[in-house]
């Protein structure tokens, strides 16, 4: 199973959404630590394209900035616009809900272009979140804060619940555009509830 991602306008969106939230965590994490604008814009580069970077790795694709002046743009805005920004307007967990915006819409957009690439549909499930989680994780080490991943955040969680949604609801036959809409939405859903609400999966307790 393939899909045509240039003739998708909602996963196009979905990949400039992704990465201009993901640069946009990487600004938040670099204004916590007192940084200058040069690393404000080189941590939302890193972290706006290292989902997919990885992710074209993986499916052995062209890597999808190389040749595309328009995204690194979004991730240098977005993190110039971080700089500009009061701190005081930022709440406390507004780097969570960035990243949740960026996750679900990178597990969606990184399943489907795996499917573009001919990955079968299982494993185009694990590269869009992988996809989605790469980011992040360059970020917290970068900066030096515990990765997102490790814990018992509902975070793997939601990342695999939107792309295997959008893979599923693809099987069925929903237009491409509308599954990743839904996709999208029960990702963020989840893993915005979890900010929300704290919620959290048991921990391992041991023998």
């Amino acid at each position: 199973m393939t899909v045509d991602l240039s003739i998708e306008p909602v996963l196009g969106a979905l990949n400039y959404i992704a990465i201009a939230f993901f640069a946009a965590t990487g600004a938040l994490a670099a204004a916590r630590k007192n940084q200058t604008i040069v690393t404000f814009v080189f941590l939302g580069l890193v972290v706006g394209m290292g989902g997919g970077t990885v992710r074209d790795i993986m499916i052995d694709a062209p890597l999808f900035w190389i040749h595309s002046n328009a995204l690194p743009i979004i991730a240098i805005l977005a993190s110039i616009l971080v700089w500009f920004v009061p701190a005081n307007w930022w709440r406390e967990n507004m780097i969570d809900w960035f990243d949740a915006v960026g996750l679900a819409a990178y597990s969606v957009y990184g399943a489907a272009k795996a499917l573009e690439f001919g990955v079968n549909p299982a494993p185009a499930v694990l590269i869009g979140c992988i996809a989605a989680v790469a980011g992040g994780i360059l970020r917290d080490i970068i900066v030096g804060e515990t990765a997102l991943v490790m814990g018992e955040n509902i975070y793997i969680s939601a990342a695999f619940l939107a792309s295997a949604s959008f893979v599923i609801l693809t099987i069925a036959g929903v237009p491409l555009s509308l599954a990743g809409l839904i996709g999208a939405i029960v990702g963020l859903g989840l893993r915005g509830a979890a900010i929300h609400f704290n919620l959290r999966l048991p921990p391992y307790k041991g023998s």
